[in-house]
């Protein structure tokens, strides 16, 4: 995991086999697979982001998105794009040797398949793991899902030399458009990751855990059931401040997330990632410029604090 190179060239074969041979790029799902794959199974996992000889300097980025009701399109629509996301991380030179990671979530109350998470990785087996995702649709009909089950496996399941070595944090994208449940359930835990939690977490305690480690991100995007939704919105706004952003084109996730990552490691200002955008031919540059306006032009990337992370502290805040 972590390990290789992304080629596009790659992708765009694989591409073409499955057109020729009539195959979908969401085989497991689309042959009736209705459990987790093994590779995305949550139980007693940890997943990993590490740097080595080829990536000396791994940036994590998690990419978790709802697949319930009108969200079960997103990782379709991730999937054609990823070359885009891929392309201006690494030829842009956004992000220092990017490590993705993609994941699911649905409700733990009612669906079969409620977390699903994959590896960490520099190379196509990113477009692998997308492709072992159930893409349930169900949900609970209630306006929450249990996003909160997969901030507690990013803030407990997750291990990055970023962090562990250089007190940087990662980058957490959340895509959805409900409400994530008031906390997070012992059993639930129990039955989906295995630990044997004492009592339930509040979710603004997970999320205070996850935040610690993770610049994490909501992402709203238009043609979701609850797209534009106040409450839902303004729900995330209070957790995570202007860190939740509404999109509003679907089409534009990977370039939004691109840009983002761009603006945290100081890579570009929100003017000269527009520009890129422009240069690739992007229709993603006004859906891009409107959800990032409220993140500002520019930003510091970390500031170093006067303890390290084994301490205890957070090591880096994000400006």
């Amino acid at each position: 995991m972590g390990s290789g190179i992304w080629s596009t060239d790659v992708y765009d074969a694989a591409d073409r086999y499955r057109r020729r041979t009539g195959r979908s790029a969401f085989s497991y799902s689309d042959s009736g697979a209705r459990k987790v794959h093994p590779a995305l199974d949550p139980r007693d996992a940890l997943r990993e982001s590490r740097d080595s000889a080829e990536h000396p300097q791994s940036t994590p980025i998690a990419v978790l998105f709802d697949v319930t009701g009108s969200m079960g399109h997103v990782p379709r629509v991730l999937q054609s794009k990823l070359p885009q996301l891929l392309g201006l991380l690494l030829r842009q030179g956004y992000a220092k040797d990017p490590q993705v990671m993609f994941g699911a979530i649905g409700d733990a109350t009612c669906d079969r398949v409620p977390l699903q998470v994959g590896q960490f990785e520099s190379d196509n087996r990113m477009d692998d793991d997308l492709g072992r995702i159930v893409l349930e649709g169900g949900g609970g009909g209630q306006m929450m899902e249990s996003y909160e089950l997969a901030l507690y496996f990013m803030a407990r399941h997750t291990a990055t030399d970023s962090w562990d070595k250089r007190g940087r944090r990662g980058y957490l994208f959340i895509i959805g458009d409900e409400l994530a449940y008031p906390a997070v359930k012992t059993a639930e835990v129990t039955r989906l990751i295995g630990d044997d939690l004492r009592e339930d977490v509040p979710v603004r305690q997970i999320v205070d855990e996850v935040t610690a480690r993770w610049d994490t991100y909501y992402l709203l995007p238009a043609g979701s059931h609850y797209a534009g939704n106040r409450k839902v919105l303004d729900f995330w706004r209070g957790l995570l401040g202007q860190n939740a952003v509404e999109l509003d084109d679907l089409d534009a996730v990977c370039e939004t997330i691109a840009l983002t990552v761009g603006l945290g490691e100081q890579a570009i200002d929100l003017d000269a990632g527009l520009r890129d955008l422009d240069r690739a031919g992007s229709a993603a540059t006004r859906t891009v410029s409107k959800a990032l306006a409220r993140l500002g032009s520019g930003r510091r990337a970390v500031a170093t604090l006067p303890f390290s992370p084994a301490d205890g502290g957070s090591g880096v805040t994000r400006l």
